[in-house]
């Protein structure tokens, strides 16, 4: 079961960035969301594949036509939350308040119900572990927000299975699709999305999504746009981090769309026999 998936957000959307960080700055940028989303979507036309998006509340609001023409081209429309904010760092008000408005905004859109979700930054850890019982509220079913790994912005480094599983909350139940993960001198990381998948070689990919069973990808649109302009305030490591590798990642999306079947997170789901599937306490994993 390989998953594909993009969080739909503009260039500068850098989490935990002070320069950027505030709603009220992005309208000073230069947006180049559009141009990077029909790159996709003409990858994925000619290679016949189909995928997830997690869009950005704000983008659809300012872009309605864009998110139309994704759906209308057959891909399954997640939530990425409304203002790309992290998780833990907002109150269970604020965040809920967010996730209703992005919701709201995307339902209005593409005039269906929306009922998968994936958190800015993987930001769901094991101290906002709250956020499902209001995702559950207000209607989501589907989460793919488990890092299992350390992160940055989030991460739960005990999470016990990379496969999908039902996570249960106060007597809520939420089908959960967790990032895959590799392991190496004892330590977990990732190299389905981001930076990861930018910086590996081609056939080492290649080898590890053959090799793997399940295989949960994220990728964005300035994953392939090496032409963007820099994220003013990035450290040296953050911007490393966000610029590397982006000249030939687009040739590496192309080859694994070739040589690789993928389907939506909502394909997925329908896939997985659940009433078999591993049921986790989320509970547990509160530190």
């Amino acid at each position: 079961m390989k998953i594909l998936t993009f969080d739909i957000e503009d260039w500068f959307h850098i989490l935990d960035n002070e320069e950027t960080n505030s709603i009220e700055s992005w309208d000073q940028f230069p947006s180049r969301v559009e141009r990077n989303v029909y790159k996709i979507l003409e990858v994925l036309d000619d290679n016949d594949q189909r995928a997830s998006f997690f869009i950005l509340g704000w983008i659809a609001q300012k872009f309605p036509h864009l998110i139309k023409e994704i759906a209308e081209r057959g891909h399954h429309i997640g939530c990425h939350s409304y203002a790309h904010q992290l998780v833990y760092g907002q109150s269970q008000l604020e965040f809920k308040d967010d996730l209703y408005r992005s919701k709201s905004i995307l339902e209005s859109v593409i005039g269906r119900k929306i009922d998968s979700y994936r958190a800015p930054g993987f930001s769901i850890n094991s101290e906002s572990l709250w956020a499902y019982d209001i995702l559950y509220e207000l209607g989501f079913r589907t989460d793919s927000s488990i890092f299992p790994a350390n992160r940055a912005h989030g991460g739960i480094n005990n999470f016990p299975y990379s496969e999908p599983v039902l996570g249960a909350i106060g007597g809520k139940i939420i089908k959960l699709f967790p990032l895959n993960i590799r392991r190496s001198l004892g330590h977990n990381f990732i190299y389905s999305g981001g930076g990861y998948f930018r910086i590996f070689p081609s056939l080492l990919l290649q080898y590890w999504f053959n090799s793997d069973d399940y295989v949960m990808t994220y990728f964005h649109p300035r994953d392939f746009d090496p032409d963007q302009p820099v994220v003013p305030g990035l450290n040296y490591r953050r911007y490393f981090k966000s610029y590397v590798g982006l000249k030939g990642s687009l040739a590496k999306l192309e080859g694994l769309l070739q040589n690789n079947q993928f389907v939506t997170l909502e394909e997925a789901s329908n896939m997985v026999n659940w009433s078999n599937a591993k049921i986790i306490n989320l509970l547990e994993l509160d530190n």
